[in-house]
């Protein structure tokens, strides 16, 4: 997300707009390197007092816009070493079911509504090809998958959540 810092950015969420300083941005990209971080090492990073740190953080966070807080964990070391982006062709009227059925899946790790040839992606995890290939034989039952393709991933280049700026 590139955003013009001095402009700020003006967010609705909730039924209520929040006006996002550059100070907002600060604590937000510190957060995201470290949310272990306590609220007096925040602040000495963004240069401002623990009060605004603690204020600002518990109105992102009733906002919404700070939905919470997770570690990072390197997946691959814990033997989750296939990655597969699949592709469902999902029959009209059925997205609903489809978010509810496959979504819900542990190893599923993202689902997307899209445009285009296909209605849906989902990011997926599984130890080794088998787990895969029974997730896609089972999918492929649903009365509602009309269709799948699916695409290895072969390495990992970036996968990280964006910096505001």
């Amino acid at each position: 997300m590139n955003v013009n810092a001095n402009q700020g950015i003006k967010c609705f969420q909730r039924g209520f707009s929040v006006d996002i300083s550059d100070t907002d941005s600060k604590i937000m990209n510190i957060l995201l390197e470290n949310s272990r971080l306590s609220y007096r090492q925040i602040a000495k990073k963004a240069g401002v007092s623990v009060v605004t740190v603690m204020n600002r953080v518990k109105n992102l966070e009733k906002s919404g816009i700070i939905r919470g807080y997770s570690v990072s964990l390197d997946y691959e070391k814990l033997g989750y070493d296939i990655v597969a982006l699949i592709d469902i062709k999902i029959s009209k009227g059925k997205l609903a079911m489809m978010e509810k059925r496959i979504a819900s899946n542990e190893n599923v790790i993202a689902c997307y509504d899209m445009t285009g040839e296909f209605d849906a992606q989902i990011i997926t995890r599984f130890r080794n090809r088998r787990g895969l290939d029974a997730f896609l034989k089972k999918i492929q039952t649903y009365e509602f998958v009309e269709r799948t393709r699916t695409n290895l991933v072969l390495n990992t280049v970036k996968e990280q959540q964006n910096k505001l700026s």
